[in-house]
């Protein structure tokens, strides 16, 4: 993992965990103009292990909302029960009223659409959470409806990252 932000945030959009990871491997370029990252940045970076565990323990026997979830578990190195997912780029309702049944659709876009919100590149990732739990909040209950009823509304995640579900 190159370095990297670890954020985690509870339902009400507070920050629960917002750090820094140093990287574990040789950095070839933090892309600085974009990411406002340099190499003096991670002066207070917890290790990859540290992160690892952290996350883990947050998220243990919590339902884990977010977008593309399977990129930040298989980056963190972390699988999590699928019961226990709200991934906002599969859900299926979202992906039939955008008429892309078949596409994973960016949370910009999503946000945009079910919330008349705008996000902009570079968003911090503490508010890029809290746009997932906004736009998971806004569907819960038919989503938690869906989920009683026996029906999994959600598409799957690539197979690839299947190991990142438990």
């Amino acid at each position: 993992m190159p370095g990297d932000r670890v954020t985690i945030v509870d339902r009400r959009g507070q920050v629960l965990m917002d750090t820094l990871v140093k990287p574990t491997a040789p950095v070839v370029s933090y892309r600085t103009s974009t990411t406002g990252l340099d190499a003096n940045s991670f002066g207070d970076a917890i290790s990859f292990a540290t992160a690892q565990a952290t996350a883990a323990k947050l998220l243990e026997g919590n339902i884990l909302v977010g977008h593309e979830l399977w990129k930040d578990l298989s980056v963190l190195g972390v699988s999590h029960p699928a019961v226990d997912t709200r991934d906002t780029a599969v859900f299926l309702p979202f992906r039939a009223a955008l008429g892309t049944p078949n596409a994973v659709v960016g949370l910009p876009t999503l946000i945009w659409h079910f919330m008349k919100r705008k996000m902009t590149m570079g968003t911090d990732s503490a508010e890029i959470s809290r746009a997932s739990m906004d736009l998971f909040r806004s569907h819960q209950k038919d989503w938690e409806a869906c989920i009683k009823s026996g029906q999994w509304p959600c598409a799957l995640p690539p197979t690839a990252y299947a190991r990142c579900f438990s």
